[in-house]
């Protein structure tokens, strides 16, 4: 086990997924953002560091049926397996690094919301976009969400490297096209603030 996976599998062993700063009850923007691609109910879907999230719940009842979530923690996604229930048998479960996983497969839409600013090493962001590249079809989707350059310098103890679309822009390279980007203002669970950004990009291709 990685020094990173066992950082997040201790997080989800010590705290209710209630209890960590990012927790969202609805994930209102992500799913905005996810609605306006236009996608097909069979379009394949990855929520990547999705963990605990409740995106895949809401994913689900959108009518999605073609969904994967991928995290470096077991237990983060044994609470998203266990919350769902019987639900959960249509999702594909994956547990590993974003920076080293080989994807099997290609997908329509890439979701990421607050694993990529955990990347502050040039190195790690590199083999996060070469993994990106190889798994998203030509047209596809990217959303990547990161604390936006007035945010919070750190999370859960780590530092954080801080995006707004157009760091983001350089990093994915000239295939991709920015499409939207959107702040949004997060409350955590002790009603603190935290400054967000989220872009859609569009693969170019057909």
């Amino acid at each position: 086990m990685s020094d990173r996976s066992a950082h997040w599998d201790n997080v989800y062993a010590t705290k209710r997924e209630t209890e960590v700063s990012w927790y969202q009850a609805s994930p209102a923007t992500s799913l905005a953002m996810i609605r306006a691609a236009n996608l097909d109910h069979r379009a394949a879907i990855i929520d990547v560091g999705g963990g605990a999230s409740h995106l895949v719940d809401a994913l689900l009842q959108d009518g999605h049926r073609d969904v994967a979530v991928l995290d470096l923690s077991a237990n983060a996604l044994d609470v998203a397996r266990k919350r769902l229930g019987a639900a959960a048998s249509v999702v594909d479960w994956i547990v590993a690094d974003a920076t080293t996983w080989r994807p099997a497969r290609t997908y329509d839409l890439w979701h990421d919301r607050a694993a990529f600013h955990f990347l502050t090493d040039p190195r790690d962001r590199a083999a996060y976009i070469e993994r990106l590249r190889s798994a998203v079809a030509a047209g596809g989707h990217v959303i990547i969400a990161t604390f936006a350059p007035d945010g919070p310098e750190k999370c859960s103890g780590l530092p954080v490297q801080r995006h707004d679309g157009a760091s983001l822009q350089m990093e994915l390279g000239t295939e991709f096209e920015l499409v939207e980007t959107q702040r949004e203002t997060h409350h955590t669970p002790w009603a603190s603030t935290q400054a967000f950004q989220f872009s859609r990009f569009r693969r170019r291709g057909s």
